[in-house]
């Protein structure tokens, strides 16, 4: 890697001054295990010059509920989503979704806030310079998105315009599916932005002197069946080829509510509203959950090499519809670790 200068901050406001003062020429860096990869790469046409630690910034890793809202800290832990009590409880897609990312070692260094921010997968982006790196290409300022005519396997489906490359974060579609939003702070004050919105094809909604700080989730007051299913060549440590996020409210055995979020096959998380709309208000059946599953991906548009996306999607939305028919509570999977 190259030299930089190493900057701790024990504040939010020193962790957005801190940007503002180096005016772009800075990362923030929490767990690390993102911004590293791309420091040794050499990936960027501009090198920071400096990595601004927030890991130093005390009491940023809470999990607690608020009266009307889970609070969960930027800085918490993967590790410690995992084994929460309070979210295996009430709200196991984090959990579950926390469970699929990469290794336990990564996870108990990895940051729910990290994996929301970490940078775009695309092999075109992240080039590495010492074998003929970077690659130009708009998302870097300049240039066509190379995955359109190239090798587009893992690239989108839905909703790709100038670049097709996809959400990486897998936290982002199970925090879509619980309505989550993003608190954001910088110097000219906070805002919120759902999570679903925040990400577009050339990059996120966050200035260069902004700082994801809080995640805030609606608390859950009914009972639900909350689920995510990935898809991955291995497993646990890849990727999401495709992703689903489902949160499903069934009452005298009709479901009265429905999320249902896509992940992989677009720049942001897909919700699937018309597949949502097709399950309220029926029992759960086989023929609701093929249904459901043909209309989440009305639209999808692949590219050259990765068509074979649609039909993995479909399957996972009716496997996810399909759990929503379990009864009674079950022991969490995850509870333990």
């Amino acid at each position: 890697m190259k030299s930089f200068t190493h900057l701790d901050t024990f504040s939010i406001n020193d962790a957005y001054k801190a940007l503002g003062e180096y005016e772009g020429k800075a990362r923030l860096n929490a767990g690390g295990s993102d911004l590293l990869a791309i420091l040794k790469g050499d990936v960027l046409n501009d090198y920071p010059e400096t990595i601004i630690n927030i890991k130093t910034i005390p009491g940023l890793d809470y999990i607690r509920e608020d009266g009307d809202y889970l609070r969960i800290g930027a800085l918490a832990r993967l590790s410690d989503i995992v084994r929460s009590p309070l979210l295996n409880e009430k709200y196991r897609l984090l959990a579950e979704a926390a469970h699929t990312i990469a290794s336990p070692q990564i996870r108990n260094v990895a940051t729910l806030g990290g994996n929301i921010c970490q940078d775009t997968r695309c092999w075109y982006y992240r080039y590495p310079r010492k074998i003929g790196g970077p690659i130009q290409c708009l998302r870097k300022g300049r240039g066509a998105c190379l995955a359109v005519r190239g090798d587009n396997r893992y690239h989108a489906i839905m909703g790709g315009k100038k670049c097709f490359a996809v959400c990486p974060s897998d936290m982002a579609v199970a925090l879509a599916a619980l309505d989550g939003r993003l608190k954001i702070a910088g110097p000219k004050g906070e805002r919120s932005v759902a999570v679903a919105e925040f990400f577009h094809p050339l990059g996120k909604d966050l200035a260069r002197d902004e700082i994801v700080r809080e995640i805030e989730i609606p608390a859950r007051r009914v009972p639900s069946q909350q689920t995510f299913l990935k898809f991955t060549l291995r497993k646990p440590i890849d990727f999401a080829i495709v992703s689903v996020a489902s949160v499903v409210t069934i009452e005298q055995g009709v479901c009265t509510d429905a999320r249902i979020i896509l992940g992989a096959v677009a720049p942001f998380p897909v919700r699937a509203k018309v597949a949502e709309e097709l399950l309220i208000g029926k029992p759960i059946s086989e023929e609701i959950a093929i249904a459901s599953a043909e209309e989440a991906l009305t639209g999808s548009k692949p590219l050259s090499k990765n068509s074979y996306k649609i039909q993995i999607a479909k399957t996972l939305v009716k496997q996810a519809v399909f759990s929503s028919m379990e009864a009674g509570e079950m022991l969490h999977p995850f509870q333990n670790f």
